[in-house]
This record gives C-alpha cells, sequence and structure tokens, in this order.
C-alpha cells in the first residue's frame, strides 16, 4: 500500500474537522491499514476515537436503502416511514410475479371464454389480490418487519393505512392493466372494483378482533362462497353472476361504505391488538 493518510490530515480527523472527500478516502483506508490506525492512535484522545469508530461500525453496518426507499425520502416521506413502506411484503418481486401470474391466467381464461360470457374468473379473482396483499402486510405471524414496524414512532392503525394505500396502489393498478387486456368487456371488466374496496376494507374492519390471518381468510372464504351460489342461481353464461350486476355493485358500495366507517372507529383497537401481538 503506498499511499497513506498524512499526520495533518490524521489530527483533523480526530478532531472530526476532515471534510469530504478526504474524509471518505481516509474512513476507507483506516478500515484495512493498521499503520494509519496506530498513528492515529497516536494522534487522538482514545474515548474521541472509540466513539469514531464506533460511528464507522455503525455506518458499515447500516442497510442500504433500496431504489424505492431512496425515491421515498426524496419526495418528502420521513426515512422511517420510507423503509416500513418499502419493506412492505407486496412490494417484493416475488410477490408480485404471483400476482402477474394469477392476472395472466384469469385474462387469458377470459379470452378464451364464449362471446356475450362475463370474464367470470377474472372478476372472482381481481377482489381477493388486494385483500390478500394487505394480509400480507400487517401481522406478526405473516409480516417479515413486523418487529420494527412496531417499534416504528407511528401508530398502528396509520402504519396499516399507509402499507394499504401502497397495496391498493399495486395491486389496483396491475388489475386496470389487466382489464385494459379485455377490451371486449368494456366497463363490464371494471365490475371487479367494487368488490375489491368491499373486501379489502371488511377484512381490515374484523382484523382488530378476528386478527390478520382469520380476518382476510373469512371474508374471501364469504366471498367464494357467495360466487358459487350466484353461479349455481343463474340462468344462462351469458348472465352475470349477482355481485357484477347493477344491484350487485350497490351493494359491494354499501358494504365498502360501511366497512370503512367501522374501520375508522376502531382505529385506537389497532394499536392494543399490535401491543399484544409483540
Amino acid at each position: 500500500m503506498s499511499w497513506h493518510v498524512s499526520e495533518e490530515d490524521l489530527r483533523a480527523y480526530a478532531r472530526g474537522e476532515l471534510e469530504a472527500p478526504v474524509l471518505w478516502s481516509a474512513d476507507a483506508h483506516l478500515t484495512s491499514c493498521a499503520r494509519c490506525r496506530g498513528a492515529l492512535a497516536e494522534v487522538s484522545d482514545p474515548v474521541v476515537l472509540d466513539a469514531g469508530w464506533d460511528r464507522l461500525d455503525a455506518e458499515l453496518d447500516a442497510p442500504r436503502a433500496g431504489l424505492l426507499e431512496r425515491l421515498l425520502v426524496r419526495i418528502g416521506v420521513a426515512g422511517h416511514t420510507a423503509r416500513l413502506l418499502a419493506a412492505t411484503p407486496v412490494l417484493r418481486r416475488s410477490w408480485l410475479g404471483a400476482v402477474v401470474a394469477v392476472l395472466l391466467l384469469s385474462v387469458a381464461a377470459g379470452h378464451a371464454v364464449r362471446g356475450g360470457e362475463f370474464p367470470t374468473l377474472f372478476l372472482a379473482l381481481a377482489p381477493l389480490l388486494p385483500l390478500a396483499g394487505v394480509a400480507l402486510s400487517y401481522g406478526p405471524a405473516l409480516d417479515p418487519t413486523y418487529e420494527m414496524a412496531v417499534v416504528a414512532p407511528m401508530h398502528g392503525f396509520r402504519l396499516l393505512m399507509i402499507r394499504t394505500v401502497a397495496v391498493l396502489a399495486v395491486v389496483l393498478g396491475l388489475n386496470g392493466l389487466a382489464t385494459l387486456a379485455l377490451p371486449a368487456y368494456g366497463l363490464r371488466g371494471l365490475a371487479w372494483l367494487l368488490p375489491a374496496l368491499a373486501l379489502t376494507a371488511t377484512g381490515l374492519a374484523l382484523t382488530p378482533r378476528l386478527g390478520p390471518a382469520l380476518a382476510p381468510s373469512l371474508v374471501g372464504g364469504v366471498w367464494v362462497g357467495l360466487l358459487l351460489t350466484a353461479d349455481a342461481l343463474r340462468t344462462g353464461a351469458d348472465v352475470p353472476l349477482a355481485p357484477f350486476t347493477v344491484a350487485g355493485q350497490g351493494v359491494a358500495a354499501v358494504v365498502a361504505a360501511l366497512a370503512a366507517g367501522l374501520l375508522f372507529l376502531l382505529r385506537d383497537r389497532f394499536d392494543l391488538f399490535q401491543g399484544r401481538a409483540v
């Protein structure tokens, strides 16, 4: 190693007065040069030196912010909020890949049906995706970053809403793109939207009492049962299932509004639920 930090720079480093970019070079060099570390020890106060090494270790061990986290911070989101949001499980490639695969399957099934029929598989699956995404984004059993979320300086309900918005933005956006891939159905292809909001809001409203796994599972089961019942009662393949009729859409809108109101009334219970789960 032909280059070493000069004694003058070492003294400035010890006083905390060394400025970038020389500071960065000195930091990198001192981690691998025993000679310069020895020289630094001779010109430094031991207490100050130990504090400096602790600072350097913390910087080297700190996790590097990802692209999404850096973007969120740049647009004004607080650092801890950006990290919790970027750690949302549904923003991982594995989850997004699974969602895209499900949507591709349902779109292919929609193109395979005969003219006049509804893309039933797509309309049935699309509302379940945001429900599952929110379920995976909150709770000790499902969220690998739950312990970090518990100690974050924010209420449990606020964290839940932040992640719910992230889930809805991603999943509803993908659902919208899938709807565009079914142009033959026009606005009928958007019949999944209100049921999706109703299922998600209902699952969230039931979470403080039933938990983040049982609540969405129960809501999803009721949705599947409702579709099976509606399919058994309809008179032909060209007749839409009851949840996708005008009346069914109205019921979904009412359920979504009522569940959102109940969720707001129960918002404080998410802090109690979060505390019990630790």
